[in-house]
């Protein structure tokens, strides 16, 4: 996650810094530009903040929370991924001018109360995987990949929603009782460390189509070879492999 980090201050450095911006007697910093790059790398920093928070429920054994920020993690992957291929293909859809107005909306209008928040259009979800699955599948997509997100994020959705099927992961034992100040040492511990795998090989990826995105060859070489060096040491047919070990 150093090398991640590093590598957003670097494609940092390539977009208009953010300027600050009054807001009631005090300051914001904001992206006055709103393009799509310095969107890229507010993205990525996101991605790396919560990477690291992930990492930290995951080894103190709070594995309900590591999954609701997966969850996140899935999203902002996606988001990348949507605003990259934009670039990389040269195309700027309404739906990409519609999201970039959506994010860029401020929560709440220097001149309004802060009681009253700004009523944020959402781009829904399956709009955006369905242009990924056009940009990676070809015109007319699979719906194979589209069932396999959809499946992927409604199981993390459970983690974030407090559902009760995950909810009862926490229990176990004997005799059996809530485990609630994490699952260190138990079998879903495992489990979820394992998981964690798929989300820093993803994280890799979004740097990785993110450097193709800022046009840099070099770079996007340079990560693409780091995945496959990280890929051959710690996993095992695109999947930990701490896997075959639980």
């Amino acid at each position: 996650m150093k090398n991640m980090a590093q590598t957003t201050e670097q494609l940092a450095s390539r977009v208009p810094r953010p300027k600050v911006v009054p807001f009631k007697g005090s300051f914001n910093f904001r992206y006055a530009e709103r393009t799509i790059h310095q969107a890229l790398v507010q993205k990525l920093a996101r991605l790396v903040s919560c990477l690291h928070a992930t990492r930290l429920l995951m080894e103190a054994g709070f594995v309900q929370e590591q999954a609701a920020l997966q969850r996140i993690l899935d999203e902002i992957a996606e988001d990348i991924s949507f605003l990259s291929w934009s670039v990389i293909n040269n195309e700027t859809t309404p739906l990409h001018e519609a999201y970039l107005s959506a994010f860029y909306l401020e929560e709440f209008d220097s001149d309004s109360e802060v009681t009253s928040s700004s009523d944020r259009p959402m781009i829904h979800r399956k709009k955006i995987r369905a242009y990924l699955d056009r940009a990676i599948s070809g015109p007319k997509g699979s719906s194979r990949n589209l069932d396999a997100a959809r499946t992927v994020s409604k199981a993390y959705s459970g983690y974030v929603h407090a559902a009760s099927p995950q909810i009862m992961d926490m229990y176990s034992g004997n005799p059996p009782r809530f485990h609630m100040h994490g699952m260190r040492g138990t079998t879903r511990h495992l489990e979820h460390r394992a998981d964690f795998w798929n989300y820093m090989y993803r994280g890799i990826c979004a740097f990785c189509i993110s450097a193709k995105a800022f046009g840099d060859e070099e770079l996007f070489k340079d990560i693409r070879q780091f995945n496959d060096e990280f890929v051959r040491q710690t996993g095992n047919d695109l999947q930990s492999n701490e896997w075959p070990e639980i």
